[in-house]
């Protein structure tokens, strides 16, 4: 059953979906994303797969009860897409090459601009959570794209920051913020002609690192041939350097925030946000009461530090970094 809660203490939705229950976790033997299992192409590149546990669908479900003025219920209309990164089950994105990963791009935007079409969509969030320690239920190489009938809150309130920056200063924040970054250095982590990589000065995770574009763009459909091959090289060098950080595939999570896709939104800059769960090679950063009750991070690092760390990182791949040190 799926449907729509409405939260009136803080006024937003939550998704129930109790069927998601039923998911595979971590199967063996099998994989329904890899070529020969019968759910998908014997031969392909990257691939878009409908989501087989969606929490959002066209037509939605009707809901299992029904609301009043103060509990609304909604049906949990929208979508929910896997996006197969490669036939290989034990690959990773850091391990494509740019070439590879600029069809995944190319995928993304396609799939946005065919999202952004459909009725009753307000919103596409690309995203893409890599890990055991996350919570991946399918090792197989994956993101995921949901399209909502709303805006999610974390996204209506970087909306609304940067439209009242953008009305007081007659400015983009996101831009400014890029200045900044390059000007100072210090929390840089990898540049190209088209984006900047860095970890944030007010970042919450240890070595959380965003990806912002230099051009100021709002979203995927904006991109030309040239920044969609820079963001698939910015996109491996990053997830290249976590993985040669402490020498294991690093685990994270990674979103693309971009203008909502009804209206008009000239103050919002694409941008990508890492957050790795690591804060060190054998320990995780868990989000306890403070940071899950309030809302309130507690950082216990430095950005400048971190920072450093991943900036003097060599972004190859691992196999060919264990193959030097042993020469």
């Amino acid at each position: 059953m799926t449907e729509l809660r409405w939260n009136p203490t803080v006024r937003e939705w939550v998704s129930t979906a109790s069927h998601r229950q039923d998911r595979p976790l971590m199967p063996t033997g099998w994989c329904p994303f890899c070529p020969g299992s019968g759910r998908v192409p014997d031969h392909y590149d990257v691939y878009i797969y409908p989501n087989d546990f969606a929490a959002l669908t066209i037509p939605p479900a009707e809901p299992a009860i029904e609301g009043d003025d103060l509990y609304r219920v909604a049906p949990s209309y929208g979508k929910c897409d896997v996006v197969l990164y490669h036939p290989d089950h034990n690959t990773s994105l850091p391990e494509l090459s740019v070439e590879h990963l600029v069809k995944l791009v190319r995928l993304w935007r396609k799939r946005f601009v065919e999202l952004k079409q459909t009725p009753g969509i307000r919103y596409v969030l690309i995203f893409e959570n890599k890990g055991k320690v996350i919570g991946v239920t399918m090792p197989h190489p994956h993101g995921q794209i949901y399209a909502f009938p709303y805006v999610p809150p974390r996204l209506e309130r970087e909306l609304a920051t940067a439209r009242a920056y953008r009305r007081a200063h007659r400015r983009c924040l996101y831009c400014v913020i890029l200045r900044k970054e390059r000007r100072d250095g210090r929390r840089l982590v990898a540049e190209n002609e088209a984006f900047t990589a860095f970890v944030p000065f007010y970042a919450r995770w240890p070595y959380e690192v965003h990806i912002f574009s230099r051009r100021h763009l709002g979203a995927l459909d904006e991109f030309r041939p040239a920044q969609e091959k820079a963001l698939a090289e910015i996109l491996k060098w990053v997830t290249m350097k976590y993985d040669n950080l402490f020498h294991f595939s690093f685990p994270y999570m990674m979103l693309l925030h971009q203008a909502p896709v009804k209206g008009r939104f000239p103050y919002f800059h694409f941008h990508i946000e890492f957050y790795p769960p690591h804060r060190s090679k054998d320990k995780l950063k868990y989000l306890a009461s403070v940071e899950t009750g309030s809302g309130s991070f507690l950082n216990d690092s430095l950005a400048e530090e971190k920072a450093a760390e991943l900036r003097a990182v060599p972004p190859v791949r691992r196999d060919e970094l264990v193959k030097s040190s042993r020469q």
